[in-house]
């Protein structure tokens, strides 16, 4: 059994350094801007953070750290007030006409048994309004990937085996410089967009192993959310998020969640052939707190351990606006 296990671990280890950066996180919803460069300061000036547990009790499960700061620049100025990257606008405001703009930085750390990668974003999103509540945004990052794969701690059963040749034994390391590019459509009740991320395939910087560098590859990833009130104290949001790449193939995942009196929500959701969630929450003034507990099924169903997700939020530069107060104010 022991050596099943391993064997099972070093083939999702090599899956997960094949997929270069397909990371799963299950309140995906709170952290648009990570996947597409363009949702930057949707929700205004904000810092996140995430630690995700999967399967945990599993000795060198996945671990995933995850810090982000979103700062809308429009809401630094005299104007803050008039307009928002939502669409949403303070009554009796004048209607901006012109692009807005804000800044990202995403730190993220994942470790799993002897893989290791660690990177940092930097995002730039802008907004122009189409019409008085549609805005088309866009948005570019540039990040740094650094890559470890330690083949030291690894142990197999043929270690002759030409599967593993050039990784037992050697510390593989590949450091790569990219850039995302996305589009978005938002209004202050839905957003929809599609972003590329590493569009040049490490052609702008890299270095390192070839077992790393040979599996890094362009992704495409599109997302859509919806939000409405059900009248009195109640609400509900829909998300969803769509990613490819020739390596991973296609990952769909979608989530749906209830809110009431836009301070707590709870809600399910599903990933496509590798899990179920349940997710729930509470809003504290500016401070915001998440929790899911996602349970493998079917393809990810080998190690039958759960995952535990904690998300944290403070909304830095809250606006005083109570225009569309009876959205949700949850994604």
């Amino acid at each position: 059994m022991k050596r099943l296990l391993l064997c099972i671990a070093l083939a999702l280890a090599v899956y997960t350094v094949q997929g270069q950066g397909r990371k799963q996180i299950a309140n995906f919803s709170q952290y648009k801007h990570f996947y597409n460069p363009s949702l930057t300061g949707y929700d205004g000036s904000v810092v996140r953070t995430l630690y995700r547990n999967q399967w945990t009790g599993f000795e060198d499960a996945p671990k995933t750290l995850l810090a982000t700061a979103e700062v809308d620049l429009g809401m630094l100025g005299h104007k803050s007030n008039n307009y928002r990257f939502d669409g949403r606008e303070s009554r009796g405001a004048a209607v901006g006409t012109g692009a807005r703009h804000a800044l990202g930085l995403i730190l993220l750390h994942d470790q799993f048994g002897p893989a290791k990668e660690s990177l940092v974003g930097l995002n730039y999103g802008s907004a122009i309004r189409l019409s008085e509540s549609v805005s088309l945004r866009w948005g570019s990052a540039l990040t740094y990937r650094m890559q470890r794969f330690d083949g030291n701690s690894l142990t197999v059963d043929q270690e002759n085996d030409p599967r593993y040749t050039g990784v037992l034994g050697n510390n593989n390391r590949s450091n790569t410089l990219d850039l995302n590019l996305g589009l978005s459509l938002v209004t202050a009740r839905y957003y929809v967009g599609y972003a590329m991320q590493d569009i040049t395939a490490g052609s702008v910087v890299s270095s390192g192993d070839d077992f790393l560098r040979d599996f890094y590859t362009r992704k495409h990833v599109a997302q859509a959310g919806y939000r409405a009130s059900l009248g009195g104290d109640w609400g509900y949001s829909v998300n969803g998020i769509y990613q490819y790449d020739k390596l991973a193939r296609s990952t769909v995942e979608g989530q749906v969640k209830a809110i009431y009196q836009h301070a707590f929500w709870a809600g399910a959701g599903y990933r496509n052939d590798q899990a179920y969630n349940l997710t729930a929450g509470l809003r504290l003034g500016e401070l915001s707190v998440g929790y899911t507990y996602e349970t493998p099924i079917q393809d990810a169903s080998a190690i039958t351990k759960s995952t535990n997700e904690i998300a944290l939020s403070y909304t830095l530069m809250p606006s005083k606006t109570k225009a569309h107060s009876k959205l949700p104010q949850i994604w």
